[in-house]
């Protein structure tokens, strides 16, 4: 699934107003991290995550690490955070974030 700029567009939009909740470490990414990365991307869709400074790693190189590994697409990187989507098969059809079609 490859997102089109119009859909990257819609969903940096719809991130700005969503908190942090993935938090990359000095210990970099593990399968806890991979894990809670999936478990948040089924419940919300959308998810926001930052890269602390004593980490070893890039905001831009911890998303690309972890959009394959979670099965999702880089929607953006800005300075330390960055923005992961996948689309949600268990979430109700009223609760998905509907994308504008290619």
């Amino acid at each position: 699934m490859e997102l089109t700029s119009k859909q990257r567009a819609q969903l940096r939009a719809l991130a700005n107003g969503i908190d942090t909740i993935l938090t990359v470490g000095k210990d970099g990414i593990g399968e806890n991290l991979v894990r809670q990365a999936s478990d948040a991307l089924e419940a919300r869709e959308l998810v926001k995550g930052q890269v602390l400074e004593n980490a070893l790693i890039s905001a831009r190189d911890a998303a690309e690490v972890l959009a394959p590994r979670t099965r999702s697409e880089v929607v953006q990187v800005i300075g330390r955070k960055f923005v992961l989507y996948r689309p949600s098969h268990k979430k109700d059809k009223k609760d998905k974030i509907v994308l504008i079609k290619a």
